[in-house]
């Protein structure tokens, strides 16, 4: 199939690793210019390299900030001032007893996962209302539907994507411009991946059995019982973003590998 894309400009934030930077290889094979977005500027332009070497040709440039500050997201929109695709992937997550998380990090948690797309959306949108064509995108989680109780602090940020969405998409009702949240379950991720990793060495484990207890104790519902690759749900992301995907808008959609105990 083909998504539509072919020299739309594409901005995916945090695209160094994980589910960014899958998603910003698959837009990028499907002929989108993309904007790679991480923290450093080594980061970001190891991952520009790496996509290069992955889809020879392709169209790829780099920014370095971090979007979960105001000043950051204000350098991104200064060296692109207009895309027809937003991704809004960057977040953060911590495991952290309720009673231990304190004011400061409640507004950490808010500045970096909810009001990065907010302010990015709230600039980009005006484009592509303009030209009556555009796609955002919040990642979010199943988390947002399912609040953690080990960290509630980054569920109710992924519920508030959710909100958020679905309000400006309601803005936009009549036009060619859609806004939807894409809602990953548990995934293999550069930091999962990693704390499986560091979980395993500590409990003198192997990752594979670490999976195992994670899906048997914490994610039960889960029907696949494994983590996701970062491909799977990239696939989810840039139909999302297609011009195939017209008619889909204002929706949470799930790629959870069935944890969310729900029909709809």
């Amino acid at each position: 199939m083909d998504l539509g894309l072919h020299s739309k400009l594409a901005l995916v934030t945090g695209s160094t690793a994980g589910i960014g930077l899958a998603t910003a290889e698959t837009l990028a094979r499907e002929g989108a210019r993309v904007i790679v977005n991480g923290r450093t500027t080594a980061r970001v332009e190891a991952a520009v390299e790496r996509l290069k070497a992955a889809v020879p040709g392709c169209s790829v440039h780099g920014v370095a900030a971090d979007v979960g500050t105001a000043g950051g997201c204000h350098h991104v929109i200064e060296a692109f001032p207009d895309v027809d695709v937003l991704v809004n992937n960057m977040g953060i997550f911590e495991p952290m007893p309720f009673g231990e998380i304190t004011d400061a990090q409640w507004l950490r948690f808010f500045e970096a996962n909810v009001l990065s797309g907010v302010r990015l959306a709230r600039h980009y949108v005006n484009g592509m209302r303009a030209r009556n064509w555009g796609r955002i995108v919040f990642v979010s989680s199943e988390s947002g539907l399912q609040i953690p109780p080990e960290m509630i602090h980054y569920g109710v940020t992924k519920t508030a994507q959710i909100a958020v969405a679905r309000g400006l998409a309601e803005t936009l009702a009549g036009t060619h411009v859609t806004v939807n949240t894409v809602l990953p379950g548990p995934t293999a991720s550069e930091g999962v991946s990693r704390f499986v990793e560091e979980l395993a060495r500590s409990s003198s484990k192997d990752p594979a059995t670490v999976e195992r207890e994670f899906f048997a104790t914490a994610r039960p519902s889960s029907i696949i019982q494994r983590f996701a690759s970062t491909e799977e749900v990239a696939a989810l992301i840039a139909y999302t973003c297609s011009a195939q995907a017209s008619a889909t808008t204002g929706a949470a959609l799930r790629v959870d590998g069935g944890v969310v105990r729900a029909i709809a």
